[in-house]
C-alpha cells in the first residue's frame, strides 16, 4: 500500500511551490519529443519529500540535497505542479559524439572483437554473443531471455564446465544497462565473458569459478534504450525502454505491490521474471552508471536484511578491491563506495528488491562509473580498474553453506525449504533447486541452526553449524517421508516410464493380490494434481496423462491395505 502525504509533507511541498522559479519549458518540451524523457536536477527541503517523489519521477541520485532525476512526459507534469525550482539538464546519453564511442579497430571478424575500446553497433552486439557460444561451445551456450518493445533480442551467455548439463553447483547472473544510457557494464561484461573463456585453465581463479559455478552474463538488459539513437550507435541513447518506462521501476516491490510505478509489467520485465523463475540464481549483480558505489537491499524500506553484516562485509571487499586496483578517488560515493540503498535513496519497484524478496537471490545494485557513457577510450581501463571486484563478487557463492537435500529412502532430490532459525527475515529462506536438490545459503560468519523442510516429509533441524568467511561448507540433507517406515513397500516394485515424460506416464502395478489401488499426483508443494481409485486384477499398466502439468517434479503415490509405493518423477516438455 503506497503512503499517504503527511501534513508535514504538505507543508513542506506548500513552501518548495512558494519558492519555485520558471524553467525553459521551450527545452523541456523539445526534449520530451527526442527523446521520451528528460534529465534535470531540483533540490528539496526534508528527506520525507524524497519517499513521496519516488512514486512520481525517476530517481537517479542525491547529493545533499540536490536530487538528479528523470521522468516521461506524464511524469514530468505531475512533478512540475508541485513548484519545484527545476533545472533542465543535458541528457546523458547525449554528452558524447560518435567519434568518443566508436573505434575503427573495433571491429568483429571470425576471431571475434579486436579491442574492448569501442561500443559495439546493435548487430556487432548480436554477432559477439554468438560468436562467444559458438567458438566455445564445451564452456559457453547462448540463451535468449526474450524480446523488448522494439523487438530487439535479451540475450545471456552461460558458461560453466559442462555447460549442457544442469549440475549441482550455485548459479550466478550479471546484468547490465537495465537503463539503457548506463554503458560502462555494457562493454565490461563483453569483456568479462571474453576474460572467462579465453583464460580458462590458464588463471586459476577463473578455473575455478568456471568448473564451480554456473556463471550467467546479459550484458544490455535495455537495448532498445542503449540503442534509441539508432542501431549504429550508443549516441542519444535513453534510460527509459521505448515506451518511455523505466525498467528498474517495473517489477512487484515487497512493500509497494506488483505495480508500484503505475505501469503494467513492460516485455522486458516479464522476461526477466521468467528468466529468474526456470533459472534458480544464487547471486546476481545489476550495473549502472552516472555514480560509484555498490548499493546492496533494500531501497525500498529502511529495516535492514537479515543478511546486513555479511551484505556490507561483501560490498567493502568489491569497493576496497577497486581502490586497490583503480586510480586515487574512484569508487568512493557515500560511505567510501558502499551504501545501504534506503539510506541513499528511496526507490520502490527495483529489481533488486524483486530478486531478493521473492527469489531469495543475493542480488546488489553496482554504479560502475560517475559517468553515465564512458568515453571509448576509458573502457578497458575502466575494465581493469573492476574486474578483480567482479571475479570476487562471483566467488562468494562458494562460500556459506551449500549441498544437495535427498529423500533418505530412494536418494532421489528433493525440491525444500532452507531456513535460518532465529535469523532470517523479509524472505531472506532459500530454497533446493532441481532437478538436482542443490541448495546455496550464502550467509556471514557465525554458527547457526538449519532446519530444512519439505511438503510430505519430516522436517530435519541441524544445529551449530560453524561458518567462517572465505571459506564454504558442504553439508549434504537427506530428510525422511511421513509415508516412511512398515507401511513403505518396496520401491523397485513400481516401474514407472518414460522419465522425463512429456506427454504420457506409464505406471506398471506391482504384481500383488491386491484388486484396489488409490493412485495420487502431488506436486512439489504437495498439492494434489490427480487422484483416482484403481481396480485391477493383477499386472496393470495405468497411463497417465501429462501435457497438461506445468515442467516440474512431481510425486506418484500408490496405496492399498498394505501399504504405500512411491515415486518421483520428471515432466517436461
Amino acid at each position: 500500500m503506497k503512503k499517504l502525504l503527511t501534513l508535514a509533507l504538505l507543508v513542506l511541498l506548500t513552501n518548495v511551490a512558494a519558492r519555485a522559479q520558471a524553467f525553459d519549458r521551450k527545452k523541456a518540451d523539445s526534449l520530451l519529443i527526442t527523446n521520451g524523457e528528460i534529465y534535470f536536477s531540483f533540490r528539496f527541503f526534508d528527506r520525507k519529500e524524497l519517499d513521496f517523489l519516488t512514486n512520481i519521477i525517476s530517481l537517479d541520485k542525491v547529493r545533499g540535497d540536490e536530487v538528479f532525476a528523470f521522468a516521461n512526459r506524464k511524469e514530468f507534469d505531475k512533478f512540475c505542479k508541485l513548484g519545484y525550482d527545476i533545472k533542465i539538464l543535458t541528457p546523458p546519453g547525449s554528452l558524447l559524439g560518435n567519434k568518443d564511442l566508436m573505434k575503427p579497430e573495433g571491429i568483429i571478424n571470425s576471431n571475434g572483437p579486436a579491442a574492448w575500446n569501442f561500443y559495439p553497433t546493435y548487430q556487432q552486439y548480436l554477432d559477439t554473443m554468438h560468436y562467444f557460444s559458438t567458438a566455445y561451445p564445451s564452456l559457453c551456450k547462448l540463451d535468449t531471455i526474450g524480446t523488448t518493445t522494439a523487438g530487439r533480442l535479451l540475450l545471456a551467455v552461460r558458461i560453466s564446465r559442462n555447460v549442457n548439463i544442469d549440475a549441482a553447483k550455485p548459479r550466478f547472473l550479471y546484468t547490465s544497462s537495465i537503463h539503457g544510457n548506463e554503458t560502462t557494464g555494457y562493454v565490461g561484461m563483453l569483456h568479462l565473458i571474453e576474460y572467462l573463456l579465453t583464460n580458462y585453465g590458464t588463471i586459476p581463479q577463473v578455473t575455478r569459478l568456471v568448473d564451480s559455478v554456473e556463471i550467467f552474463i546479459n550484458p544490455l538488459a535495455n537495448p532498445d534504450g542503449t540503442y534509441h539513437g539508432g542501431n549504429n550507435t550508443v549516441n542519444g541513447s535513453t534510460r527509459y525502454n521505448a515506451n518511455g518506462v523505466d525498467l528498474n521501476r517495473n517489477y512487484p516491490d515487497p512493500g509497494y505491490g506488483p505495480h508500484p510505478d503505475g505501469n503494467s509489467w513492460q516485455p522486458e520485465t516479464i522476461a526477466f521474471m521468467n528468466y529468474a523463475d526456470s533459472r534458480g540464481f544464487t547471486m546476481s549483480a545489476n550495473f549502472h552508471g552516472g555514480n560509484e558505489v555498490f548499493n546492496y537491499p533494500w531501497d525500498t524500506w529502511s529495516r535492514l536484511t537479515a543478511d546486513n553484516n555479511w551484505w556490507y562485509y561483501v560490498g567493502r571487499e568489491f569497493a576496497d578491491t577497486i581502490h586497490k586496483y583503480g586510480p586515487s578517488g574512484y569508487f568512493t560515493d557515500e560511505q567510501n563506495g558502499v551504501t545501504d540503498g534506503y539510506a541513499w535513496y528511496y526507490v520502490h519497484g527495483g529489481r533488486q528488491d524483486y530478486m531478493n524478496y521473492f527469489h531469495g537471490c543475493r542480488e546488489v545494485t553496482v554504479e560502475l562509473s560517475s559517468a553515465f557513457v564512458l568515453p571509448a577510450s576509458e573502457l578497458v581501463s575502466y575494465f581493469n580498474y573492476d574486474y578483480h571486484s567482479y571475479l570476487n563478487y562471483i566467488e562468494q557463492t562458494l562460500y556459506g553453506i551449500h549441498g544437495i537435500v535427498t529423500d533418505t529412502a530412494t536418494g532421489l532430490p528433493l525440491y525444500a525449504k532452507l531456513t535460518v532459525l532465529n535469523h532470517d527475515m523479509d524472505s531472506s529462506i532459500v530454497y533446493s533447486r532441481m532437478p538436482t536438490g542443490f541448495y546455496d545459503r550464502v550467509i556471514d560468519q557465525g554458527t547457526w541452526s538449519l532446519m530444512f523442510s519439505c511438503p510430505g516429509y519430516h522436517t530435519k533441524t541441524i544445529n551449530s553449524v560453524t561458518v567462517t568467511r572465505l571459506h564454504g561448507i558442504h553439508l549434504d540433507v537427506q530428510l525422511k517421508s511421513i509415508y516412511y517406515g512398515t507401511g513403505d513397500m518396496n520401491q523397485g516394485e513400481l516401474t514407472i516410464y518414460p522419465v522425463p515424460a512429456s506427454r504420457e506416464i506409464h505406471l506398471v502395478f506391482p504384481e500383488t493380490e491386491s484388486k484396489k489401488w488409490k493412485l495420487d499426483v502431488l506436486n512439489i508443494l504437495g498439492v494434489s494434481m490427480y487422484s483416482a481409485e484403481i481396480v485391477n486384477s493383477g499386472q496393470l499398466v495405468y497411463n497417465l496423462d501429462v501435457t497438461s502439468y506445468a515442467a516440474g517434479m512431481y510425486f506418484i503415490r500408490l496405496s492399498n491395505e498394505n501399504g504405500i509405493y512411491r515415486k518421483q518423477v520428471v515432466v517436461r516438455h
